[in-house]
């Protein structure tokens, strides 16, 4: 597989997104976050999803240069609309604007409705972390992308609605990310472009049999991903119910219906938290590393090596990316390279 370093494929990711219509600022924060996806283990959120943004932005499913709107504020909430913009654009402008915020208020809730695809809330929560700031985000497809199917169920109705939580902690944040599903969408489509069976345990076909087949969820009739887990996957849907609800009714958005009333993007929730406003920052970072440490310290399982707290994985796989750059997928490849000499952009150059 063809392997690129995180600054060549960044400026890559951002010239092609520009040349398919982006705004210059919009390609310079939307590639390298989609490269850092990549850089970190998460290939269905990263440079894969171009194409689709561009088919998106030539659609007007996406709108370059769209503003954030706020349309209401208080001391403690915003509510945003991100007027069909890049999401990660009008998602990151929103949590810079709650993190101003937090620091004289102490808890903030933010909204934003009418998004595009606004990337791994990981990234949002981990930035406010390293801040010091708590945070919690939950997002929906703003009621269109119905991917999961509820427990006994042969018809999706859920997206894969994912939820984050980001812990400042040393030396590095704990971030916990994941969708409510057994896998996120994304994933699945990397094994369909691939062309390569997706693992046991993800997929349900239109009969609500167990599938490896990624195409399982494109046909029609559709099949769906499984809820989070396995024999007790009524936790994963409530779950997920439960984040559909928080993200799309609460943002003044969709949540899932027979007939979508809006393009693909997202709703989300963002609620952050300064722990000088609560129990003390000094006493929340003492018992935070504590516990961290005490964790750590279990004794260990065979054929185990070290304890794997969440954001060690994402951290390790950066550091190797760092050091050996980004393996993307041929078949993902091809596509891109293909994308990029329609547009007149020019390959970075592979590592191998």
């Amino acid at each position: 597989m063809p392997r690129f370093g995180i600054d060549e494929l960044s400026m890559f990711a951002a010239r092609l997104l520009e040349a398919g219509g982006a705004s210059k600022t919009e390609g310079e924060v939307v590639g390298p976050s989609l490269v850092m996806a990549d850089a970190q283990g998460y290939a269905s959120h990263g440079v894969m999803r171009i194409p689709f943004y561009l088919q998106m932005l030539k659609k007007g499913e996406i709108i370059s240069g769209a503003e954030l709107e706020i349309l209401h504020e208080s001391n403690s909430t915003i509510v945003a609309d991100g007027n069909w913009g890049f999401g990660r654009v009008q998602m990151g402008d929103l949590l810079e604007l709650a993190l101003d915020r937090v620091q004289s208020n102490g808890i903030v809730a933010a909204t934003l409705r009418h998004s595009g695809h606004i990337g791994r809330l990981g990234e949002y929560c981990h930035e406010a972390a390293s801040k010091g700031i708590v945070a919690w985000m939950v997002a929906n497809t703003h009621g269109t992308a119905k991917r999961v199917a509820p427990p006994g169920g042969t018809q999706p109705r859920l997206g894969t609605n994912p939820l984050a939580f980001g812990i400042p902690a040393k030396p590095d944040p704990v971030v916990l990310d994941f969708s409510t599903s057994a896998t996120a969408e994304g994933k699945v489509r990397v094994h369909q472009i691939a062309g390569t069976p997706c693992p046991p345990g993800w997929l349900l076909d239109a009969d609500a049999q167990p599938s490896t087949d990624p195409n399982v969820l494109y046909n029609e009739p559709s099949g769906s991903i499984r809820p989070f887990g396995d024999r007790q996957d009524y936790k994963g849907f409530g779950l997920g119910l439960i984040v559909e609800i928080l993200a799309g009714a609460l943002s003044g958005g969709r949540t899932s219906r027979e007939h979508p009333l809006n393009p693909k993007g997202n709703c989300a929730l963002l609620i952050l938290i300064d722990p000088s406003a609560l129990g003390g920052t000094g006493h929340f970072q003492d018992e935070v590393d504590q516990l961290i440490e005490y964790v750590r310290s279990s004794k260990l399982a065979e054929g185990v090596q070290e304890i794997t707290l969440p954001g060690d994985p994402e951290l390790v796989r950066l550091e190797q990316s760092q050091q050996n750059g980004i393996e993307i997928d041929e078949a993902g490849w091809i596509i891109l390279s293909e994308l990029a000499a329609e547009l007149g952009v020019t390959n970075p150059a592979n590592l191998h």
